[in-house]
Formats: C-alpha cells, sequence, structure tokens
C-alpha cells in the first residue's frame, strides 16, 4: 500500500520529503492592439521545476488575486460581493508548497509535463499535483487556457495613444514596458440560451490544445537558450534554465477538460510522448480523432464522477498494439484532483462534493504514484534513474 501523510486541513502546509519545488511566472506575448492576436499568441502558464534550498524564497498566493475570486462566483452563479468575501476569508490566506523565483536544481535533464486546468478553473488550483511532480525532478508548465474555459484569466494590451497621454510621466518609447500596458480580463463564458454545447466545447479543447503546444515550443525556446519576453515581473534567472530539460521526454496531462485537452494535443502533436489523464470529460472531442491518437495513455477516474456513456468513449481509444490503462480509486469524487478538497473541513467539503470518503490525501498520493509509475515507463526508465539518482531521491540503483 502506498504511504500517507497523516490529515490535514490544507496541502499547502503540507512539508513533502522530496527535493524541494520552485515556481516562476511566465507570460509571453506578442503584443498588438488587436485583442484576438494577444490571445491566440500569448502564452500563460505558472512553470513548476526542481529548486535549491533558499532562506529568501517566499510562498505564492494560492489564489493570485481577486479577480479569480470574481471568476469563480460568476462560473458557480453567486454574487460576487458575497462570494468574494467568503472565498478570500476561506482560502485568501494559503500558499502553495513551492518556492518563488527559488534557484533552479538539476543535475541532469529533467523530464516535462505541460498540464492542463479543467473547466471553471485555472493554473494555479492543482500544485498538489504540479509541485509534487517538479519535486521529483520534472519541469511542469501549468497552462491557463485563454478560451474562456477558465473562470477567470487575463492578457495585457499595448495603450492606445490617447492612454498613453493621459499617462506622461511614462516614456512613449517604452512600448514593452509594464507601464504600457493594460490588463484585460477575460471570465467563464457560460452557454448561451439554446445554444447548442458540443460545438463551444469542441472549438475550445482544440484551442486549449493549441495552448498547451505553444506552452511546449516556449520551453523549448529556453531550453535553447534563446532570450524570451517575459512581461510578469519575475527575479528567476532563465539561463539557468539551458539545455536543463529532456526534450526527448514530454507528457501531457489534465484533469476533466484538461484530461480532453491532453487527448487532443496528443493527436495534434507527436512530441508528446504519452498523456495522463485525470478523471476525463470525454464530450468535447471529436471521435474522429481517435484512430490519429498514437501515444500511450492512462486513465485515472474517481469513483463518483464517471458514467457509463464517458467510460465508453474512453474504450473507444482501446489498443491492441498502444498502451492504454485505466484505474478507478474508490471513494473520490471529481474534486479530488484540485486543491479545493485540501481546504474544507470534512462537512463542508462532503456538502459541496469537494471530498470523497477517502482521506484526500491518500487519493492525490495514489493518483500522483500512479502516475509517476506510467510517465517513468513511457518517458523512459534511465531517464527517471538519472534524475532520481543526481537529485539525491535514490542513493544508489541495483540492477
Amino acid at each position: 500500500m502506498f504511504g500517507h501523510g497523516a490529515p490535514a486541513l490544507s496541502l499547502l502546509k503540507r512539508i513533502y520529503e522530496w527535493p524541494k519545488a520552485g515556481k516562476t511566472f511566465l507570460e509571453l506575448t506578442f503584443f498588438s492592439l488587436e485583442s484576438e492576436v494577444i490571445v491566440t499568441l500569448g502564452s500563460f502558464f505558472r512553470l513548476y521545476y526542481p529548486c535549491q534550498e533558499s532562506d529568501k524564497a517566499e510562498k505564492p498566493d494560492w489564489v493570485p488575486c481577486r479577480e479569480y475570486f470574481n471568476g469563480l462566483a460568476d462560473f458557480m452563479k453567486i454574487n460576487r460581493a458575497i462570494s468574494e468575501k467568503i472565498f478570500n476569508y476561506l482560502f485568501g490566506s494559503y500558499k502553495i508548497p513551492a518556492y518563488t523565483d527559488a534557484p533552479f536544481k538539476a543535475n541532469a535533464p529533467c523530464p516535462v509535463v505541460i498540464f492542463s486546468h479543467g473547466l471553471g478553473a485555472f493554473r494555479t488550483l492543482y500544485s498538489a499535483i504540479c509541485a509534487e511532480l517538479a519535486s521529483q525532478g520534472f519541469i511542469v508548465a501549468s497552462v491557463e487556457h485563454r478560451d474562456e474555459s477558465s473562470s477567470a484569466t487575463y492578457y495585457y494590451r499595448e495603450m492606445t495613444e490617447e492612454e498613453k497621454a493621459a499617462k506622461p510621466s511614462v516614456p512613449k518609447t517604452c512600448a514593452t514596458d509594464p507601464d504600457h500596458l493594460v490588463t484585460v480580463w477575460m471570465y467563464y463564458r457560460a452557454l448561451k440560451h439554446g445554444e447548442s454545447e458540443f460545438p463551444l466545447r469542441n472549438k475550445q479543447v482544440k484551442q486549449r490544445a493549441d495552448e498547451c503546444i505553444l506552452a511546449l515550443e516556449r520551453l523549448e525556446e529556453i531550453n535553447l537558450g534563446r532570450p524570451l519576453q517575459n512581461v510578469l515581473k519575475t527575479q528567476f534567472d532563465w539561463t539557468t534554465l539551458e539545455n536543463s530539460m529532456d526534450l526527448c521526454s514530454i507528457a501531457v496531462m489534465g484533469h476533466s477538460f484538461g484530461g480532453a485537452t491532453a487527448i487532443e494535443a496528443l493527436c495534434k502533436e507527436v512530441k508528446f510522448k504519452c498523456g495522463v489523464a485525470l478523471d476525463a470529460w470525454m464530450f468535447p472531442l471529436d471521435e474522429e480523432i481517435f484512430p490519429r491518437v498514437k501515444q500511450p495513455i492512462f486513465f485515472i477516474n474517481s469513483e463518483r464522477f464517471q458514467w457509463a456513456g464517458n467510460i465508453s468513449r474512453m474504450r473507444k481509444l482501446d489498443s491492441a498494439v498502444i498502451q492504454r490503462k485505466m484505474i478507478t480509486i474508490r471513494g473520490t469524487v471529481h474534486q479530488s484532483f484540485p486543491d479545493f478538497t485540501f481546504l474544507t473541513g470534512n462537512w463542508i467539503g462532503k456538502l459541496m462534493k469537494l471530498k470523497g470518503e477517502i482521506d484526500p490525501e491518500l487519493a492525490i498520493d495514489l493518483s500522483n504514484k500512479a502516475s509517476l509509475a506510467f510517465l517513468e515507463r513511457h518517458l523512459g526508465e534511465q531517464t527517471f534513474l538519472s534524475v532520481f539518482c543526481t537529485m539525491g531521491i535514490l542513493s544508489g540503483v541495483w540492477t
């Protein structure tokens, strides 16, 4: 049986026995006055990576700012004014188990995971998964999708000349300076009355897959040492990531809508060697793509979310020659994968279906360790042994 930690109200106070994980922000955008161009070309993700110990490093807020609380309120169809106070009271003080801009640590090229969030979520809500992967030697890019499936997200556009004129103290030559940028928020788009759902979700899953592929392309450029324009202020030394990634060992992973996104991305990009779909919502996918998915897939399902029709669509990806595995973790619910499951008491958690019958720490440990075993098999055992030994996770290997 897999071991698990003592029950806790919050994963964010949990102390990992593995090497520490660091985190930094990345917002890579090509600027244009046309917002559609920015949304298409920009890449927005939170990067998790193995890090060195640092006394100065701080843990970041779990929810970055109030606009995300507003987005969650809209997604849940509750009043913003009331919900913001409730959300801030319940979750506003939590930190994630990673260190902001901590120095990168790796003595061997790290395997890479691109992570896709679920419907109504955003890039920070899966820190239990992403930080655990990073603490075990992965570089993980947790993408924030701009297809209007996130509860909230944002991008930057350049100020118009009129807006610049209203700020005469800002030099007009600094076209890419943050002071010359305007934040534009995007919130979750609900279905319109009488609107068919499949066309919207299918369009979104295709954009989401493209955003995962774009995030991978940005990581490839970072790995090559090419300078990239990050409009978010960060103290992280990006040059330390040059030649840090094993670009022959890349996986895509996601939860719910993100699970469907992972499958779509596998179809579109052969650089992804395998995929992990956590409680995947298969509805957005066009079944015509299934025969074109050639990589191994691991479905990790909750007990309470899945239904016969959804499982039937997963089964259509069965293959006699490519590994397609499926497991169900007993006692789990759909929200056993995002961080919310750790942040509420037992009664409220079960009332809001954020907790199942199983200890949430045991559930995420089972999921994480099953994922790691699958990734080890399909990204290359030698890659993992090299990373684990150089990071001190393994003291030796006997064959």
